[in-house]
């Protein structure tokens, strides 16, 4: 009479075994790069922006003195951005000076800074701080506050309105403030524009990837 085959079980619970401690090691390590990336994303897309920034940018281009502007009729909120503007061109601090010790892509921290010490604070809509580091919350606070004005509306931007920037070939993502504005060539003052403080006059009329103006409250 033949013998019936043999059935091993051993071998189905080997596999499992296997795979629970597969199980076992992978989900641990999954967590890890979850918990890393949260950490270290903030910082990484800060750096890339900044790069982003520095290689839109030419240093060659930014003016070596701050321009000459008739603040006379201008509102005593006006004057004092502009002064503050020009003290800190002068100056050319780190930009951690203006983002509270946080080495960031600092442009919109600078905006902030300047608006916060010459009295008109922005409020950043997630902390309910005068800081605002990213220019996509800085666009977010201006149209909340009714004070967005987009590009193509035919507002002329008068000096310290503050100008926001997507994907421009000349900025990247960016924002600065007006200085000036004369027949459609503004003259700007950026901070983290090839790393510095820089003036910049748009002699070229570059304004792609403008895309409006936060407007100064009276």
């Amino acid at each position: 009479m033949p013998k019936k085959p043999h059935l091993s079980i051993t071998r189905p619970r080997s596999r499992l075994k296997k795979r629970y401690v597969f199980a076992l090691v992978l989900i641990p390590l999954i967590a890890v790069c979850i918990s890393l990336g949260a950490l270290y994303w903030p910082k990484i897309t800060h750096k890339l922006h900044s790069l982003r920034v520095a290689g839109s940018i030419d240093p060659s281009r930014g003016e070596a003195t701050f321009p000459q502007i008739d603040t006379t009729n201008l509102h005593p909120t006006r004057q004092k951005i502009i002064s503050l503007a020009k003290t800190e061109f002068e100056a050319q601090s780190a930009g951690t000076k203006f983002s509270q010790g946080v080495r960031e892509a600092w442009c919109a921290d600078f905006v902030s800074w300047i608006m916060q010490q010459a009295g008109a604070p922005l409020k950043n809509p997630h902390t309910g701080g005068w800081r605002i580091p990213g220019t996509f919350t800085l666009r977010e606070y201006y149209e909340a506050a009714g004070r967005f004005k987009p590009a193509n509306s035919g507002y002329q931007p008068r000096p310290g309105d503050v100008a926001i920037y997507r994907n421009s070939p000349v900025f990247g993502d960016h924002t600065n403030i007006v200085l000036k504005n004369d027949d459609g060539v503004l003259t700007t003052v950026g901070g983290n524009e090839a790393n510095r403080i820089r003036v910049f006059v748009n002699r070229d009329k570059r304004y792609d990837g403008l895309l409006g103006y936060g407007v100064l409250a009276e």
